[in-house]
């Protein structure tokens, strides 16, 4: 079995040597073992610092594209370069590399498609109290969604199998941990989370800018991710909704008009009518939502196939120029 170690990197030059240093280079039931970098067009010298580290393949974005292109681009690349299995850590060595042996169990007994690593993030001593709260309340909103139990929705320490890194498709921006996980509860997908320790902060956060910027960029994904596998049950929830609410004035209406005070009261009763027919619309617009699905897992699997067709080529593994046209990847000398 072959493990390719995944690592997006944005300006990380100074902290990716101490990253790099603790990878494993050894371990039980996996075969070979590989890094390879995800430069999301880093203005220090990360790819030169990636090499000199040591890692065995460095894979350049044009530009600074953002964590979910780059944790995309890792993966394609992961599997274009023959990976059974790949681990996704982060580069500022936020999390312990002696526990990636402890994540990729899961899969080594098939019991599992994609392990998350679990921080704890009730009581992760690097978070303040309200960051701490705002983990717990967002890794319930992604239970819900996703319809497993997600302790830690945005731990990025994981393992993922070659299918499932071949079914995955991120739409968002801004980042994956969320979108993946609903979309991996969507499909059914084997998810498992293993307790796990991380080291002290190094620097702050690029991805969390404040809670704001974070709650409103989160909330966002959350929403979009959830409406795309689910539109059913969104658009039924919200045009029930607007129909009981338009019942409200509607009853109050009929009730005045029972007792002898109807006159001057019509406004209640077109309320009332427009609300009901609003949600009756809003019920249709999920009907349609729903037939649209189909047609998107249908695309879904043609892209999964087409995937799985090219990536499966062996021509293709460890050319630059069948990586991906806009990136260029390079592969470090032994």
């Amino acid at each position: 079995m072959k493990l390719i170690i995944q690592i997006p990197c944005f300006n990380e030059a100074q902290t990716l040597p101490a990253t790099v240093a603790t990878l494993p280079r050894k371990i039980v039931g996996v075969d070979q073992i590989e890094y390879l970098v995800v430069d999301d067009g880093s203005s220090d010298r990360t790819p030169e610092i990636a090499r000199g580290c040591g890692v065995h393949h460095v894979v350049c974005l044009p530009h600074h594209m953002g964590l979910a292109a780059a944790f995309v681009a890792g993966l394609e690349a992961s599997v274009r370069l023959g990976a059974d299995v790949i681990v996704n850590t982060d580069a500022d060595n936020q999390y312990q590399s002696h526990e990636i042996p402890r994540l990729l169990e899961p899969i080594l007994a098939g019991r599992a498609e994609l392990v998350v690593g679990d921080r704890g993030v009730a009581d992760l001593p690097q978070f303040s109290p309200l960051k701490r709260r705002l983990q717990r309340l967002g890794s319930w909103v992604i239970s819900q969604a996703a319809g497993v139990s997600i302790p830690d929705a945005t731990s990025g320490f994981r393992a993922i199998t070659r299918e499932a890194a071949l079914r995955t498709l991120v739409l968002s921006d801004y980042s994956y941990t969320l979108e993946t996980l609903i979309q991996a509860g969507a499909r059914r997908t084997a998810i498992e989370y293993v307790r796990i320790q991380t080291n002290p902060k190094t620097r702050p956060s690029r991805l969390m800018r404040g809670i704001p910027h974070y709650i409103r960029k989160s909330s966002g994904t959350i929403l979009r991710a959830y409406t795309m596998y689910r539109p059913l049950r969104v658009f039924t929830v919200a045009g029930t909704l607007l129909i009981l609410l338009g019942t409200v004035p509607g009853i109050r209406f009929l009730y005045l008009k029972f007792i002898g005070q109807g006159i001057g009261h019509l406004q209640s009763l077109i309320l009332g009518a427009i609300l009901i027919m609003v949600g009756f619309q809003v019920l249709l617009i999920g009907l349609a939502a729903d037939l649209i699905g189909f047609n998107r897992k249908i695309l879904e699997e043609l892209l999964y196939r087409m995937r799985r067709l090219e990536m499966n080529n062996p021509s293709a593994v460890g050319t630059d120029s069948n990586i991906e046209p806009s990136f260029r990847t390079a592969k470090t000398p032994e």
